[in-house]
């Protein structure tokens, strides 16, 4: 199998520009900057999507791809979802 030349092995990952959340992400990323956070409910009505959808978004969009940490708590028996606020 040929080798690529063009590729560019000293492109490192902080060398390169910081991924910026589009569409459905960025809503669900401007509901998690609420102070108090926001629900799944909340961030389903928001997106339309499905329960599962929203979490697997958190988990792999959000967390993942992005790198931002979101807090999971339970307050009066309702989970609530956020991001830290920069200190």
């Amino acid at each position: 199998m040929a080798r690529r030349k063009d590729i560019q092995l000293d492109l490192l990952p902080e060398t390169l520009p910081p991924k910026l959340a589009t569409g459905k992400i960025a809503v669900l990323v401007d509901l998690l900057q609420q102070p108090g956070g926001t629900t799944i409910e909340a961030m389903m009505a928001a997106t339309g999507w499905q329960a599962h959808s929203v979490r697997g978004a958190i988990s792999g969009s959000i967390k993942k791809a992005l790198g931002i940490a979101v807090i999971s708590e339970k307050v009066d028996g309702a989970r609530t979802y956020r991001i830290e606020a920069a200190a």
